[in-house]
């Protein structure tokens, strides 16, 4: 049987986090070709190497027929409408999380995917780490009972002063930037399809962004807590418990894991252990994943109602202050 051809991809945004991680993932993904880069500044977008040619308009990667689908790396306030243009110019879309701002951008987002029948992926890119999956087949196995309790917390230092996470008018915030890594993992963690606030607390900074959030909810009648922030000490934290045992995420990677070992500390029926993963980029195997549905081929996607539910919650959060 011949191979089949490679995702064309294009790529919407050649920030930090596209030269970081994107563009290296994919550059080296098996069945993706990076074919386009747009951003505001064309040298920038050249610098990513894309194998046809670098636009200053990102428009320019929606009308190009030869491109199958679209990475879109921008801040937060444009992954609704560069998301939706490529969805109904017939293009795949991976959009960075959160995958919009709010649950209204959110609901019509996924009602333009059903109608045009195209696929959207939110960029969760620690979904597709080893550890992740390996602790959701935990969780399947019943090796610790039915979960009981999540902790999540995902805090950062420090974030620059105009910088678009501290913008509201472009989507920022700790909960949506940071915040959504706990919310989600709470959301695939309890099966949740809705989520009821109990407690929280949020410091604003002086534009009403929050710098903080913490909340404590209740998901399926789990307990869950999770907490962002820019003002705190780097911290990731991930922790399961039920009646049999626990599962943790060491290291202080819990959400950020890419090209460097990683742990799961592990206390179920069979005793305590820590298994250990070996390095590994997430974003590339989320590429693969994505390009590999959408050439019709074997993957693993997360749930698209999870988005959904995430975005539903945080909104629920952010107004209870």
């Amino acid at each position: 049987m011949p191979e089949l051809a490679a995702t064309r991809w294009g790529l919407l945004g050649a920030g930090w986090i596209a030269r970081r991680a994107i563009a290296p993932a994919l550059h080296t993904a098996d069945g993706a070709r990076l074919d386009v880069v747009a951003a505001r500044d064309r040298d920038r977008a050249a610098a990513l190497h894309p194998a046809r040619y670098a636009a200053d308009d990102y428009a320019a990667v929606i009308d190009d027929p030869d491109i199958d689908a679209v990475y879109i790396a921008l801040s937060n306030d444009a992954h609704l409408p560069w998301s939706e243009a490529a969805l109904r110019a017939g293009k795949t879309v991976l959009c960075e999380k959160p995958l919009t701002r709010d649950p209204q951008e959110t609901r019509r987002l996924r009602a333009v995917a059903e109608d045009t029948g195209g696929l959207l992926v939110e960029a969760t890119w620690n979904l597709w780490h080893p550890r992740t999956a390996r602790a959701a087949a935990l969780l399947a196995s019943d090796a610790i009972g039915p979960v009981t309790s999540v902790s999540g917390v995902f805090t950062i230092d420090g974030v620059a002063a105009d910088n678009y996470r501290l913008d509201p008018d472009l989507g920022g915030g700790a909960l949506l930037d940071v915040g959504c890594y706990p919310m989600t993992a709470a959301t695939w963690i309890t099966k949740a399809e809705t989520a009821v606030v109990r407690h929280v607390h949020i410091e604003r900074s002086d534009r009403g962004v929050d710098l903080t959030t913490d909340a404590h909810l209740d998901m399926a009648g789990i307990d869950v807590h999770v907490r962002g922030s820019f003002i705190e000490a780097p911290l990731q934290t991930l922790v399961i418990e039920g009646p049999h045992g626990v599962l943790e995420f060491t290291g202080n990677d819990a959400y950020t894991s890419c090209l460097q070992p990683s742990a799961l500390r592990v206390l179920d029926r069979d005793g305590e252990r820590v298994e250990h993963f070996a390095p590994v980029d997430p974003y590339r195997t989320m590429i693969e994943n994505v390009g590999r549905a959408s050439r019709g081929e074997p993957h693993w996607l997360p749930d698209p109602a999870w988005s959904g539910i995430v975005a539903e919650t945080m909104a629920a959060i952010l107004t209870r202050d």
